[in-house]
């Protein structure tokens, strides 16, 4: 009797303990599983994968990837401790993803934090069994845009704050000096000259409409970094004007289309489809329109490639001319490599060149603004002088 008693208590202490472990697990459930269904928040819903982390992540992906290690891991290793939240939970989506069977390039894409020009590149390796040089193509891809950016922002940041800041000067000479000189020289009944007359006319518009100006020098500003439609057809219109941009854009376009063509053809895939996974990487510029159509004609009508890239792209002469020689001599993969290494080396040159001439043009239009501060608030303070005394009876 005395056993069945210890017996029943053991088993009822052991159902509360079952019940409490199981409350305790539907509790632990409850909490993650908001977590899991909210990945991302909502600022980050619509927030792009950071260049900087991109770069270090892409260097990271391809170290490992020529160790022999596969992508599942490789992405696992690298995300494990990462400090950033956003940057742990983007690249565990896309592991999931590939756990599951999808194609590495889909697995990124279904994150919505990679541009198509990652997501070309990435599907190139993988189509090609050249993934890590995939990503060593988009960590170099980066850099360069980064260096090109850094150099850009020192060259243009400053005078920009003091080509604003002169504006702004100006304005306040046009709005508070110029009407006091001119209520003196009314005051005394003195009409001004030829020149002074201008200024004062001048200060009279900047009255009317300096709001108009200011409010449309930031409104412009903003609408350049901010609208992507605005700043391409900003773009489009000065490439159309201005050699040397049109030159650096195209040799950057043509830079990351020649260096995927190379790896996936070196690699086996047929020179159609290379094209056609190449070409994915400039979306949303003309050149991407221009190489699809070039390699739908090369299928449909047996045109060779050199021509077709002569006659229906906008690619450097260069181009088609090193082209059509790997495709008489068959070793079409050498002369890709050629072209990506004189492009490399022509960029950089550019990039060089072009922030230079910034530069000079940025300090160029501080000076003019400089010189119109001068004659705008000081020169009609001269001016005066004469007449002030003359009004004075001196």
């Amino acid at each position: 009797m005395e056993n069945t008693k210890k017996a029943a208590k053991l088993s009822a202490a052991q159902a509360a303990l079952a019940a409490r472990i199981e409350e305790k697990n539907r509790a632990l459930s409850g909490h993650h599983e908001p977590a899991k269904k909210a990945l991302f928040s909502k600022s980050e819903k619509t927030t792009k994968f950071p260049p900087k982390e991109l770069i270090k992540f892409s260097k990271g992906m391809a170290s490992m990837l020529k160790a022999n290690i596969n992508t599942s891991d490789a992405i696992k290793y690298y995300m494990s401790g990462h400090p950033s939240p956003f940057v742990r939970a983007t690249l565990a989506t896309a592991r999931e993803q590939i756990e599951e069977g999808v194609p590495i390039a889909t697995a990124f894409k279904k994150t919505g934090k990679f541009d198509d020009k990652f997501l070309s590149l990435v599907r190139a390796g993988s189509d090609s069994g050249q993934l890590d040089r995939a990503f060593e193509s988009i960590a170099k891809t980066l850099k360069k845009e980064a260096e090109f950016k850094s150099k850009m922002r020192k060259a243009t940041m400053m005078p920009c704050i003091i080509i604003f800041a002169l504006i702004l000067i100006f304005i306040a000479s046009q709005l508070r000096i110029i009407p006091e000189i001119e209520k003196i020289l009314k005051d005394m009944k003195q009409t001004p000259d030829g020149l002074t007359g201008i200024l004062f006319k001048v200060s009279h518009f900047t009255q009317k409409t300096w709001v108009l100006i200011v409010g449309g020098i930031i409104g412009a500003t903003f609408s350049f970094l901010k609208v992507e439609k605005i700043r391409n057809a900003v773009t489009f219109f000065m490439m159309a004007r201005w050699g040397l941009l049109k030159k650096l854009i195209l040799g950057m376009r043509q830079l990351l289309f020649l260096g995927s063509l190379e790896m996936l053809h070196s690699n086996g895939i047929n020179l159609s489809r290379a094209v056609e996974i190449s070409a994915e990487s400039l979306k949303g510029s003309p050149m991407y329109d221009e190489l699809i159509t070039a390699g739908q004609r090369y299928i449909e009508t047996g045109l060779p490639f050199s021509e077709a890239i002569r006659k229906f792209t906008s690619c450097d002469p260069q181009v088609a001319h090193l082209i059509s020689i790997g495709e008489r001599s068959s070793s079409l993969s050498e002369q890709l490599r050629l072209l990506t290494a004189m492009y490399e080396e022509d960029v950089e040159s550019t990039i060089q060149q072009f922030a230079t001439t910034v530069n000079l043009f940025v300090m160029m239009a501080a000076a003019f603004l400089i010189i119109m501060v001068f004659i705008g608030a000081f020169l009609p303070i001269f001016l005066m002088g004469p007449k002030m005394m003359k009004g004075n009876g001196l």
